[in-house]
């Protein structure tokens, strides 16, 4: 979906109930297509945000895993290293492709 949501499960510390409604509030703005709702529809979307943040709260209480819990900080840096590639390897076909135009 987006490159920027991140997986709450089997974090240490364990995910907050701002991170889950940052992640609603981020899910409602896709599928509505909407990063700030009409006045007339603030309340729907509103309402939208909280149920899917409740119920995402309660996904991450009631999942289980044999998995070590992971550390916060190290998948931050692999998404940081993903990111810097990401955007590296942007850069560079950037670069070729104003070379190709300028080339004779």
């Amino acid at each position: 979906m987006c490159r920027n949501i991140v997986p709450l499960n089997n974090l240490e510390p364990a995910a907050t109930d701002e991170e889950c409604h940052d992640a609603a509030l981020q899910f409602v703005r896709k599928i509505s297509g909407s990063t700030a709702p009409s006045r007339a529809n603030q309340d729907v979307f509103d309402r939208a945000v909280e149920e899917i943040a409740a119920a995402t709260r309660r996904l991450l209480d009631e999942l289980v895993t044999p998995a070590a819990p992971k550390n916060r900080e190290a998948e931050a840096a692999k998404r940081r290293a993903r990111s810097a590639e990401r955007y590296e390897a942007i850069r560079v076909y950037q670069q070729e492709k104003r070379a190709a135009r300028s080339a004779p």
